[in-house]
């Protein structure tokens, strides 16, 4: 397992850029009433998350480890950013792996840790902009991610595709939601809302693309380093099944 965390962070590392003057949605840079907003809305889908986490915790005491490493790979491939929109920047975030491995609400709940410490620690995103940077990120991202593995896991039966798929997707919600965030924040004088989020989603899709593009293939390979080194405990996690069931 060791070896396992070592590859995930040196893969994160050498497949992405890391320096840039903002991540997420940077400290007081939304009105008061928009942070008040997103911190009210991403409440239940924690709370719900940390009830689900003392579950897993308590009758799986063994996955403990495997959930620390969902949180290190959400926590290291968000941190490695790259300039975009005033305000924010472009970033792989990590919560489609956690969100297939744990389901969206325990990666909600590791995804509010990460943007916590990284605010505190490294002081990227913000306490005030925390709940709509865990909105997008750990609750939109995760569900879509989550959704859409069962759904190209049902159609195609392959769990490499539908994990490529969620993490990229995953990570496209992500940003389609924070261009929502800013947009509403920051409506266009003359178009209103719908202007302005064109204008912010047309900045984050050409850097945004393809790190989502990148962030599912390293996600396939951390998938396939698990499945060697933590064969049994990947497979008795609820959301992953044997790979002769996908075949019924």
């Amino acid at each position: 397992m060791n070896k396992l965390i070592t590859l995930s962070l040196s893969a994160a590392i050498c497949m992405f850029p890391s320096t840039a003057s903002a991540m997420h949605i940077m400290e007081g840079f939304l009105p008061v009433q928009d942070s008040f907003f997103w911190m009210v809305a991403a409440a239940p889908f924690l709370l719900y998350g940390i009830r689900e986490i003392n579950h897993l915790v308590k009758g799986h005491p063994e996955r403990k480890l495997l959930l620390g490493l969902a949180g290190a790979f959400i926590f290291v491939l968000s941190a490695l950013k790259i300039p975009s929109v005033t305000g924010s920047c472009s970033h792989p975030t990590g919560v489609g792996l956690a969100a297939v491995l744990f389901g969206p609400a325990v990666s909600s709940v590791l995804s509010v840790i990460v943007l916590l410490f990284q605010a505190l620690l490294l002081a990227h995103g913000g306490i005030t902009t925390l709940g709509a940077n865990t909105f997008s990120m750990g609750i939109a991202g995760a569900f879509i991610a989550w959704s859409l593995y069962h759904l190209v896991l049902r159609v195609s039966g392959s769990e490499k595709i539908a994990l490529f798929c969620a993490a990229t997707a995953g990570d496209i919600a992500t940003y389609v939601v924070t261009a929502g965030q800013l947009a509403w924040a920051f409506p266009d004088p003359i178009g209103g809302f719908f202007a302005s989020f064109l204008k912010f989603s047309g900045i984050f899709i050409f850097t945004q693309i393809p790190l989502a593009i990148s962030e599912g293939l390293l996600s396939v390979v951390i998938y396939n380093t698990l499945q060697r080194y933590a064969d049994q405990g990947l497979l008795s996690l609820w959301v992953i099944k044997p790979e002769k069931n996908h075949n019924v």
